[in-house]
């Protein structure tokens, strides 16, 4: 690996910034940037020279919900740690945090161990963990503080899914208790799991067994009142609060109610629910199974309060909840049962694609791109500023960005491990050229030039939006 490079006139796109810049890498790190064409930028000099003439030079994305061989209903998601992370390469995120599974029974360290094992040597850009708490007692709380104190300062909890990973209220209140005194963020699945149980089974009974039933039963105002729940439980304990996935209008206000009366709640959404809708999971011929996630696609109206909320910052993420199953022998154990459909989406690949085509056509910033996708991530679950930014001492994560390069999304070049695209036949105008991963080359002009175990495991601190 050479120990110094340079990447000469591209736009440099920060969540604060964009300015026509050289950027100087030394020894895996941002070491210098300065003005295109100035003395300075002409003094650096490197092995190599990249030229982003053109192009965007704009930090690695980093997605903070992704589940790699994630166990569910019966079979696991169809992506490793070695091809999910390569796929995230390949779409521009040089960081993904994925989710360690506690099983009921057994020690939060028994799970975190688990994914380690998965992970280790394994990946292609760097990565870290949050834990799914499923069993909340005395150990499981006084594990929590070691945990927070090694960097896995993120827990997430269920409030669906009962038998597998729900929680009920007390047990979040407990969990939530804990955080307020360790300093841990609690990251909510809000929906009222009890709830949807009794409308899976009424509507099974009624013979309603297609995939968009998965969606009619998953009720926007079921993610509503979850939401209103976790966000009052968080207030009680005096704890922050991250709700992942949020997908419904009713969601979305409760998180601006929240955040008005000046609480510490985030809220986070996922491409699928911006470009994606009811429409999907109502495909015929079964092919509605491939949308099957929870909380589920919403009928289009909700996407406009999804994209106001990225712009007005009551939502702060975009992460995938990257989950594949693939479509022929996964997807398929729902036949006849939507309920028995693995819940869960590729997207690993496509977010930064669909987000800057989410720019072009007037959503957002490209600032503002850069912060959803990168910054903030970063920032909330203690990463900054050594990922999520281009600044000097920044570890160089580094996307060559061609703005202007038009591509159509397909499952026949897509890398994720997957039988099927979400976004089949998507028409997107800007893609990824060259990707550094602390300044080594894992993508170079189109072509995987990485390897499996050259990313590394990267513990994290506390959320840097509480004071």
């Amino acid at each position: 690996m050479s120990s110094r490079t340079v990447i000469r006139g591209g736009l440099v796109i920060t969540a604060s910034d964009e300015i026509h810049a050289d950027v100087l890498i030394e020894e895996g790190r941002i070491a210098a940037l300065a003005a295109t064409g100035t003395p300075a930028a002409e003094a650096f000099t490197a092995e190599r020279t990249i030229d982003a003439t053109g192009k965007y030079v704009i930090p690695g994305g980093v997605d903070a919900h992704t589940h790699m061989e994630l166990p569910f209903g019966g079979t696991f998601a169809s992506d490793t740690f070695e091809t999910g992370t390569r796929a995230a390469a390949w779409g521009g995120t040089t960081t993904i945090i994925d989710f360690a599974v506690q099983s009921v029974g057994h020690s939060l360290r028994e799970g975190l161990d688990a994914w380690h094992a998965k992970a280790e040597g394994n990946c292609a850009v760097d990565y870290g963990f949050h834990m799914i708490v499923s069993d909340v007692n005395q150990e499981t709380l006084k594990e929590m503080d070691l945990l927070v104190e090694e960097g896995v300062t993120s827990f997430k909890q269920f409030m669906a899914y009962p038998g597998v990973f729900y929680s009920d209220d007390g047990q979040i209140l407990r969990a939530m208790q804990r955080s307020a005194e360790n300093g841990g963020l609690i990251m909510m699945h809000a929906e009222n799991g009890i709830a949807i149980d009794v409308l899976v089974e009424q509507a099974l009974a009624r013979g309603e067994t297609d995939p968009r039933y998965h969606g009619e039963v998953r009720k926007a105002l079921l993610e509503a009142e979850a939401t209103h729940r976790a966000i009052r439980l968080a207030q009680v304990a005096g704890a922050p609060l991250y709700i992942v996935h949020v997908s419904a209008q009713e969601a979305v206000a409760e998180l601006i109610r929240a955040r008005d009366e000046g609480l510490d709640v985030f809220g986070e959404t996922c491409p699928q629910y911006l470009f994606l809708s009811t429409d999907n999971l109502a495909e015929p011929d079964f092919e509605g199974a491939k949308y099957v996630c929870s909380t589920p696609l919403r009928p289009k109206e909700h996407q406009a309060a999804l994209w106001k909320g990225l712009r007005t910052n009551d939502l702060q993420v975009v992460s995938t909840d990257h989950c594949p199953f693939c479509f022929v022998g996964q997807k398929e154990l729902g036949r006849g049962d939507f309920s028995k459909i693995p819940n869960g989406m590729p997207g690993v690949e496509n977010r930064m694609d669909l987000l800057h085509q989410a720019v072009v056509d007037g959503h957002i910033s490209r600032r503002r791109w850069i912060e959803i996708a990168c910054a903030t991530p970063a920032r909330m679950f203690g990463l900054y500023p050594k990922k999520g930014t281009l600044a000097p001492g920044a570890d160089a994560d580094v996307v060559i960005y061609d703005p202007h390069a038009e591509q159509i999304m397909s499952a026949e070049t897509h890398h994720m491990n997957v039988d099927y695209s979400a976004y089949e036949g998507r028409r997107t105008t800007g893609r990824v050229e060259t990707v550094l991963s602390r300044g080594e080359p894992v993508i170079t002009e189109r072509e995987f030039t990485g390897r499996a175990g050259h990313g590394v495991y990267t513990p994290r601190s506390t959320c840097q939006y509480l004071n």
